[in-house]
């Protein structure tokens, strides 16, 4: 396996512009993201984006990545080299239905030898942080 990745899709009832919303404003992230924290940085391509992970059951780790791609009301990808052979990717993505209805996606991609490893061993933390992503990424911008 070359990559590893674990994906959350969930319906949310509102529109690309409010959903955007929820998660281009980074310093409102620690009022809904239960697994993101502290996010300071810019979305732009090849901007820095800085925040504290605390996936339950993993130790609290402070990230600092680079924004890969982003698209106003639709994606924002980041990538973070973790080591020799670990590479990371997260992303939120955000698909129009019909107006006011949409379905969004958040996820993790692994990629290399230790990254695959890590993947293997975490799954269960990873599945649950990326459903609570969710859930709680609805509930923003449905609320």
């Amino acid at each position: 396996m070359e990559t590893a990745r674990i994906e959350k899709r969930i319906g949310i009832r509102a529109s690309t512009d409010r959903i955007w919303e929820v998660i281009h404003d980074l310093g409102f992230w620690d009022r809904w993201n239960p697994v993101e924290k502290s996010v300071e940085g810019a979305i732009a391509f090849g901007g820095e984006i800085a925040l504290t992970e605390a996936i339950e059951g993993l130790p609290e780790r402070r990230v600092v990545a680079k924004v890969g791609e982003w698209q106003p009301y639709a994606q924002l990808v980041w990538a973070e080299n973790r080591g020799l052979w670990f590479r990371s990717m997260r992303y939120f993505e955000i698909e129009q239905l019909e107006p006011g209805s949409c379905i969004a996606s958040n996820g993790f991609i692994f990629s290399g030898l230790r990254g695959e490893m890590f993947f293997d061993k975490h799954r269960k933390h990873l599945r649950h942080a990326a459903d609570a992503v969710a859930e709680a990424w609805k509930a923003a911008a449905e609320g």
